[in-house]
C-alpha cells in the first residue's frame, strides 16, 4: 500500500506527458496559421492579378475587335464629335469564348483571340494557375471619347478585367479539400486600345 501511494505522489514525467498531450494541438495551431498566410497570399496574388490584367487591357487591343474600327459617325449616324449615347454602345463582355454585346450592338462582337490570350498570359504572371475559363472582361459605356474619333477607337469604355471561379487548395487543409475564392474584379478607363505591350 505504501508502494502504491508513493507511485500516486511521484510527479516525475509529468512534463513530457503534458507535453505530449499539448504538442498535436501545438502543431495543428502553427500549420493553420502557415495555412492562413498562404490564402491571404493567394488573395493578393489573384488581386494583383486582375490589376494587372486591366492595366494590359486599357492598354493593348481592344478584344472586341469590331469596336476598334467602327465609326460612329460614318456607320452610326453619330454626328460627329459628339459623345456616343450609350443606346448606341450598350456594352460588351467578352470570354475565352468569344464577346457578347450587352444590348443592341450595330458594330461586330468578333472576339481578337490573340489580345484575350494576351491579357491572359500576363495575369498568369502574377498567378499561374489562371486558365482563360477565369477571365471576364467587360466593357462598359464610361460616356468618354466622341464619334468619329480619327486617332482610334470612338468610345473610351470602363474595361473591368474580372477572375472568376477560381479555388484555392490549403497546404495541409487535407481535411476540407479545396476553398472558392472570391471573384477578383478591377476596372480601368480604356486609353488607346491598340498595341501590344503595357508598362
Amino acid at each position: 500500500m505504501r508502494r502504491f501511494a508513493a507511485f500516486l505522489r511521484n510527479s516525475a514525467g509529468a512534463m513530457a506527458a503534458e507535453f505530449a498531450l499539448v504538442l498535436p494541438i501545438l502543431i495543428l495551431f502553427l500549420l493553420g496559421i502557415i495555412d492562413v498566410g498562404f490564402y491571404a497570399w493567394t488573395l493578393n496574388r489573384g488581386e494583383k492579378a486582375s490589376q494587372m490584367g486591366a492595366r494590359w487591357a486599357v492598354a493593348t487591343d481592344l478584344v472586341p475587335s469590331g469596336l476598334a474600327t467602327y465609326s460612329f459617325a460614318t456607320d452610326g449616324g453619330i454626328p460627329q464629335g459628339t459623345v456616343v449615347p450609350q443606346s448606341s454602345f450598350p456594352g460588351v463582355t467578352c470570354t475565352s469564348t468569344g464577346c457578347t454585346c450587352k444590348g443592341q450592338c450595330d458594330f461586330s462582337t468578333t472576339a481578337n483571340s490573340d489580345a484575350f490570350d494576351a491579357i491572359v498570359e500576363r495575369m498568369q504572371d502574377f498567378k499561374s494557375n489562371i486558365t482563360p475559363a477565369n477571365v471576364q472582361i467587360d466593357y462598359d459605356w464610361s460616356g468618354l471619347g466622341y464619334s468619329g474619333d480619327p486617332n482610334g477607337p470612338d468610345v473610351a469604355p470602363i474595361v473591368t478585367v474580372s477572375l472568376i471561379n477560381m479555388e484555392h487548395r490549403p497546404l495541409y487543409g487535407i481535411l476540407i479539400g479545396s476553398v472558392d475564392l472570391p471573384d477578383f474584379t478591377y476596372s480601368l478607363t480604356s486609353e488607346d486600345g491598340e498595341g501590344d505591350y503595357a508598362n
